[in-house]
């Protein structure tokens, strides 16, 4: 036989083998989802994630997804910056807000030009969401999740109170016991919250009798705010003012500051730490049943399911004639270290997608996408049937505060932890005796010198 005659039948038993021969299994690309930098650490909230992990790999050959959940919101930046130390920093971090990405900042993964490469469409978001997540030309996010400053109150502890409901339509009016209309904004609040606050005598705060040692019911609170939050529901104001560069506490911080100090300590309708800590205000405290009135964002219908009460939802009330609703908006980011940027984007296209509604909901999150606002909105309400103002969700996002709550400023984390720790000496046991101005000028010099530091 022949060179050429023994080469054609060897490349023939060769193709013939390759033909029976099993299929070498082709190795999927490994993409990594971090959660707990901002939401995602309920129990409920895991389950549905892991679900959405199980069902993309199940959608496709090529990539596997794999979630590493933090144990706390509170521990998720340590761990996530162990794993950026590590060199395994994960590909996709979400989702989370302006307060989790400034502790990050810079090291966000430009999405243009996967945007570009894939033609995906930005247009079916308003252009004002798209624009919150541009630094320069880079687009560091997209739209996923927008959560409305609101009022949740609690209808039961009005009815006993003999109380009308705070307002679900604008203008914003209140009635009072006697039939007067007052303007909805924070010191009708202050009178209504007092009523709403009972001792263990069965005393409300307007009492002389009132012990304010023995509070068992609450009437207002700013839910799970952070101190810029509190101060934004009387106006937004940067930290850094732009004409002098200088840091400023604004006279409607100063007026907010002194309308949360004497709910606490004047006429006792706002818990102190000590009260929002004990077993009264658990699990937190308007999910406890002991407060009427909690100030917060819509991410907040995540963590209500256990509450035995009937409950809606209302507007914000005003400051100087203007309603003021602090807004948060998560959404997922790449880090700019990811290895498979193609494949993480195809991640975060599902994500955004076939994922959304269902992440949406038990985020507790007003979708983005114009799409599924109408979907979330009939789930929530099949949820908490007790809810009727669910038409109020989508004209409060007009209100959010400018600029945002958690904008950057140089030494962003620093800065934070100060106004923090003004929040904890407010709101703790000793806050009664301090000289509230005075403190506001040693926080506006401390962020100062924060800022002068970074800069």
């Amino acid at each position: 036989m022949s060179k050429k005659s023994l080469f054609a039948v060897l490349l023939i038993v060769a193709i013939a083998a390759l033909a029976v021969a099993p299929a070498v299994a082709q190795e999927k690309t490994v993409v990594t989802w971090f959660v707990g930098l901002g939401t995602g650490t309920d129990a409920a909230q895991i389950e549905v994630q892991n679900a959405v992990v199980e069902a993309f790999n199940a959608s496709q050959s090529d990539i596997e997804l794999k979630i590493n959940i933090a144990a706390s919101n509170q521990v998720a930046p340590d761990a996530l910056s162990t794993l950026i130390a590590a060199g395994t920093a994960p590909d996709i971090v979400g989702p989370v807000g302006f307060d989790g990405s400034n502790k990050f900042a810079g090291q966000w993964l430009d999405l243009q030009p996967l945007v570009d490469a894939t033609a995906y469409d930005l247009s079916q978001f308003p252009e004002n969401l798209v624009n919150l997540y541009k630094e320069g030309d880079a687009l560091i996010g997209i739209p996923f999740a927008v959560f409305p400053g609101l009022l949740y109150y609690n209808a039961d502890l009005f009815d006993e109170a003999g109380l009308n409901y705070p307002p679900s339509e604008l203008p914003a009016k209140y009635v009072m016991p006697d039939g007067t209309e007052r303007d909805w904004d924070y010191a009708t609040v202050a009178e209504i919250a007092a009523i709403l606050t009972v001792d263990a005598n069965g005393n409300d705060a307007t009492s002389p009798d009132f012990d304010a040692s023995n509070i068992v019911q609450f009437g207002f609170a700013h839910q799970w705010g952070t101190m810029r939050s509190d101060f934004s529901t009387f106006g937004g104001a940067p930290v850094v003012d732009e004409a002098s560069g200088k840091v400023l506490i604004p006279e409607q911080w100063r007026a907010a500051a002194q309308w949360i100090y004497d709910g606490l300590w004047t006429s006792h309708f706002i818990p102190t730490a000590t009260y929002s800590a004990s077993q009264l205000l658990t699990p937190s405290e308007f999910a406890s049943g002991n407060l009427a009135m909690g100030r917060t964002m819509l991410w907040y219908t995540c963590c209500l399911g256990d509450l035995d009460a009937n409950w809606d939802i209302a507007y914000q009330p005003g400051y100087n004639g203007q309603i003021y609703a602090p807004a948060d908006a998560d959404t997922f980011r790449l880090h700019r270290d990811t290895q498979n940027p193609e494949a993480a984007f195809t991640v975060l296209q599902y994500l955004l997608g076939d994922a959304a509604l269902d992440l949406l909901t038990v985020y507790g999150a007003y979708p983005a996408r114009p799409d599924l606002q109408e979907a979330s909105i009939q789930l929530k309400a099949e949820q908490y049937p007790s809810v009727q103002n669910w038409d109020i969700v989508a004209p409060s996002l007009d209100f959010a505060t400018v600029p945002h709550h958690e904008a950057w400023f140089p030494g962003y984390s620093q800065g934070q932890q100060r106004f923090s720790d003004f929040r904890t000496l407010l709101t703790g046991d000793g806050g009664a005796d301090i000289d509230l101005q005075a403190e506001l000028d040693k926080l506006q010099a401390d962020l100062q010198t924060i800022v002068d530091q970074n800069s």
